[in-house]
């Protein structure tokens, strides 16, 4: 029997680079469960524009 899935995909951006005008965009592609994580996720990755670890939003 299949399971229900309650795993989605979501894309997560990075929010200083939008904000420091440099040009390009730092993303990435994870799951969540959306069961217990119903909010919008916050994860701090590398952005490689800018050399340096930073926080990345989930985006709709």
């Amino acid at each position: 029997m299949a399971k229900k899935g309650n795993r989605i995909q979501v894309i997560l951006e990075c929010t200083e680079h939008k904000t420091s005008g440099l040009s390009g965009t730092s993303r990435y592609v994870t799951t969540k469960n959306k069961k217990n994580t119903p909010g919008r996720m916050e994860l701090k990755k590398f952005n490689p524009i800018m050399k340096k670890m930073t926080v990345h939003r989930e985006i709709k």
